[in-house]
């Protein structure tokens, strides 16, 4: 299991950040026809349900885009990822279909609003990460995204480096189909409402969906 840490510039800038992380031995797979079917439904719910201008009012989307502003980053030119993905489905975009975790992953990313980084644990190196902000010229490799400019923006770090951000995570620590242990952490800039559920959701999909007995969750 890792620990960890949220650094003071954090704690001042985001003061009602509450993190959980979800580690799981998982069995990924490149297509889950269950999975896609279930995504298939909450696509069309989540229509019904939102629109472009009113996800932005939802409370996790809303808190990860203060937290932008809070620690420096422009939130419409760098959109959170649980954002990009609702915008996606709401202009009548289909979803990537990446594996097995990762549509996982961002299902429930679409289903409670939370930006969710997903790191195959056994990449990371060291057991403890932090969670700062970006620096200026900090090398930052975003997963099909090529340099990301990741200056004031929040950011997790293990002993070598940028991993994650609420935009993009790191190509270095990508999941993959042959990933064995996921590291997935929910980004709670909205406080703990409503982060136990998510958590407990996600462990949910990967008992169904990835063979996994859902693994255990760290709040920090």
């Amino acid at each position: 299991m890792f620990t960890i840490k949220v650094s003071d510039e954090i704690r001042k800038n985001c003061p009602g950040f509450v993190g959980a992380a979800v580690y799981a031995t998982v069995t990924n797979t490149p297509f889950h026809a269950d999975l896609w079917k279930l995504i298939d439904e909450k696509t069309i719910q989540y229509r019904e349900k939102y629109t472009v201008d009113s996800i932005k009012q939802m409370t996790a989307i809303q808190a990860t885009r203060e937290a932008y502003k809070r620690c420096g980053k422009d939130p419409s030119r760098y959109r959170p990822s649980s954002e990009a993905l609702c915008r996606r489905i709401l202009k009548g975009i289909p979803l990537y279909q990446i594996d097995t975790v990762v549509d996982l992953i961002n299902l429930v990313s679409i289903e409670t609003g939370y930006s969710i980084g997903g790191f195959d644990a056994d990449k990371i190196q060291g057991k403890c990460l932090t969670l700062g902000i970006g620096k200026a010229g900090e090398p930052y490799e975003g997963i099909g995204r090529g340099t990301l400019n990741i200056e004031g923006m929040p950011v997790y770090r293990d002993e070598t480096g940028g991993i994650g951000t609420p935009t993009s995570d790191h190509e270095r620590t990508k999941l993959s189909v042959d990933t064995t242990h996921l590291l997935a952490i929910i980004n709670g800039y909205s406080g703990n409402k409503g982060l136990t559920r998510a958590a407990e959701y996600m462990q949910d999909l990967l008992r169904r969906f990835c063979h996994s007995d859902g693994g255990t969750i760290l709040y920090f």
